[in-house]
């Protein structure tokens, strides 16, 4: 694999900035909020919850931001073209730039994990490992996602500025996601949907669960046994319970039972999440390998 030195090349990059290791307390305080309906939902599983919160907000911001750099940078410095006159063709640059960010990222990801499962057991007691194994994985294809198209953003951008621009413009539309999909919805189809009492429309529930993120969230609320649903696991079980009522979209409140779609199944946002970690870098291929890289 000629492409493995520069991806442990990316990975020390990584895990030797001093900025990097800042996502580790972060992610840490935004996960761990212990809530009524977090241990309603979950018990003593609830730790395993908090790597869902974790992941919500600072993982994707921060995994971005460490892989938007990758390619615009050595551009901007011109040391793109010591890197293209190594024996690498620009798909093995490609992939070791993303391998090796992810691989680094994952690293920190994990770490903060792991200090919070302790947190958990020293607070809750013992956690199903088994569940909490399969939201790892789910998490680490998260990570795997965000890096592929912070990767792509850097191979295709010239200048620092505007791949940075262009994240936070990704960032931004994730945010609001679900706001974007009600509103051009409704003026698409004329459709009033209401976030309290939204209407049984399969389209539009396929729809909020798209992006990476709430893909996400409806894999892990599905290994958690939550609902199907992509908000955060505590407030679909707010929305679950008869005398609650908040904003979340959840399949199982929303359709009567048999008449939920197949493509609105759990197992499809495994799906949508390879869709996003493939997608991305194809793009970044086809353009970086067609494009001027100096």
């Amino acid at each position: 694999m000629r492409w493995s030195p520069l991806a442990r090349k990316e990975c020390r990059t990584i895990v030797t900035s001093k900025g990097t290791w800042l996502l580790v307390p972060l992610i840490i305080l935004w996960g761990f909020r212990p809530t009524y309906a977090g241990w309603g939902a979950l018990h003593q599983n609830i730790t395993i919850g908090y790597i869902q919160i974790g992941a919500s907000f600072l993982l994707p911001l921060g995994t971005m931001l460490l892989g938007y750099q990758s390619l615009v940078s050595e551009r901007t410095s011109g040391s793109i073209k010591f890197l293209l006159a190594l024996p690498l063709t620009r798909t093995h640059v490609l992939l070791g730039k993303t391998i090796g960010r992810f691989v680094g990222v994952g690293a920190i990801a994990l770490l903060s994990f792991l200090l919070l499962a302790i947190i958990g057991i020293v607070e809750y007691g013992i956690f199903s490992v088994f569940l909490y194994l399969g939201v790892i994985i789910a998490t680490l294809l998260l990570v795997a996602d965000f890096i592929a198209i912070a990767v792509a953003i850097s191979a295709v951008t010239k200048r620092t500025v505007t791949a940075a621009t262009s994240i936070v413009g990704v960032f931004l539309i994730l945010l609001g996601w679900q706001s974007i999909v009600r509103n051009l919805y409704s003026a698409l189809t004329g459709i009033q949907i209401s976030p309290y009492n939204p209407p049984a429309d399969g389209p539009f529930f396929l729809l909020l669960r798209l992006t990476p993120d709430a893909a996400y969230n409806v894999l892990t609320n599905w290994v958690l046994g939550v609902g199907n649903s992509a908000d955060l696991f505590h407030f679909v079980y707010m929305q679950i319970q008869p005398s609650s009522q908040i904003n979340a979209y959840v399949v199982d409140t929303t359709f009567q039972s048999g008449t939920v779609p197949w493509y609105l199944h759990p197992a499809l946002s495994i799906v949508i999440l390879l869709v996003w970690l493939i997608l991305p870098l194809g793009l970044a291929r086809v353009l970086f390998n067609r494009g001027d890289a100096l």
